[in-house]
């Protein structure tokens, strides 16, 4: 087995699977697959897409709930160096078709249940299709060249105008940052093989495929939800061991007033991972007091390739005022305020945030 570290999801996925073979890798509702099943299922799925013409550098769009097979797609669609479209499935007829035109979808998954879509589309695949269930266990797959640069994930984001927009994001993307924090010795984000990280973000956006691509670089399990449902959430971790977790400020807020499901629902919980949208101080602090653990704050893009900045455990201090502050940039992020020419500020000078980050986009 080799000893270099993956730089790429596949690498990633394929010492997983020799490493931990039985170990769960993802789990979403009744369903569950360990990292040899993930392994398979993908290469299924990967015989499945190249029977329709999939090839190398093609789009492969998805629409629908979060399930293992999304991700076990996601694997699939790199295996045979094409790249993923997750596409909000809440988004308006008109802006899902212009993101499949946009990106020139050779392929499209999608849920049975998408009104965006119609139903005798000869060229959609349906996540209740019998080609599915009736995959090749072992199908032939062309060989394909893939590395930390190769092109993995085309999301889509709004932006401030006009339709959404494509950012295509390599393989680097899901590596870079945490691999800074692991050289530089700091703990601000930590995933580990014994984690069960709940993926509370959908996987469409940015930040849930960013967690649950470092879940599975870390061997860790993924526990996705079909779509968030607090109550369904708060069960889940306290049934489900839940040790690592990240949501929006507005998915806390509804956990914490869901029902409880026991004295100690949270008592698994050791790291929250927060972001996406400002969270208040009110929040934040019974957050800490009712859920407790170690919080850290992520701010970034979808075109950083997700976290460029975060504000580490450390300083989630009740009454501290750099709860007030997005964090601190990344060992591996560069940061600069600058005015409309382009001309660096001082500190304490208002102007538009500037990001360098070896996980940005591709250009």
């Amino acid at each position: 087995m080799s000893t270099t570290t993956p730089s790429d999801l596949l690498s990633s996925l394929q010492h997983q699977r020799h490493a931990r073979p039985s170990s769960p890798a993802v789990r979403c509702g009744a369903s569950q697959l360990t990292y040899d099943q993930l392994a398979r299922r993908s290469e299924q799925l990967a015989g499945v897409l190249a029977a329709r013409g999939v090839v190398d550098g093609d789009r492969v769009a998805f629409l629908g709930r979060e399930s293992v097979d999304y991700y076990a797609l996601l694997f699939a669609s790199a295996r045979l160096g094409a790249v993923l479209v997750p596409v909000n499935r809440r988004l308006a007829t008109d802006e899902v078709r212009h993101i499949l035109q946009d990106s020139g979808a050779r392929a499209v998954v999608a849920d049975p249940d998408q009104p965006q879509l119609n139903s005798d589309d000869p060229d959609v695949l349906r996540t209740d299709s019998p080609e599915l269930d009736l995959a090749p266990a072992d199908p032939e797959l062309p060989q394909v060249t893939v590395g930390a640069d190769t092109p993995v994930a085309q999301l889509y984001t709004s932006g401030t105008t006009g339709l959404p927009k494509g950012v295509v994001l390599a393989h680097r993307s899901f590596f870079a940052v945490l691999g800074s924090l692991r050289e530089a010795g700091l703990d601000w984000i930590t995933v580990t093989a014994q984690d069960r990280c709940l993926v509370g973000i959908p996987g469409f956006h940015v930040g849930g495929l960013w967690f649950a691509c470092q879940a599975f670089n870390a061997g860790a399990e993924v526990i996705a939800l079909p779509e968030f449902d607090p109550v369904v959430a708060r069960r889940v971790i306290a049934t489900a061991g839940v040790s690592s977790a990240i949501f929006v400020p507005a998915m806390l807020h509804t956990l914490l007033e869901a029902p409880p499901v026991g004295s100690a629902d949270f008592a698994t919980l050791e790291r929250t991972v927060y972001g996406g949208a400002p969270i208040s101080d009110a929040l934040l602090e019974r957050c800490l007091r009712e859920i407790g653990g170690r919080f850290a704050q992520i701010y970034g893009l979808t075109e950083t390739g997700n976290t460029a900045i975060c504000l580490p455990p450390s300083d989630h201090v009740v009454g501290s005022p750099r709860l007030r502050a997005a964090g601190r940039p990344y060992p591996c992020v560069q940061v600069e305020v600058r005015n409309d020419d382009g001309a660096a500020l001082s500190p304490g000078e208002v102007g538009e945030v500037w990001l360098r980050t070896p996980a940005a986009m591709v250009e």
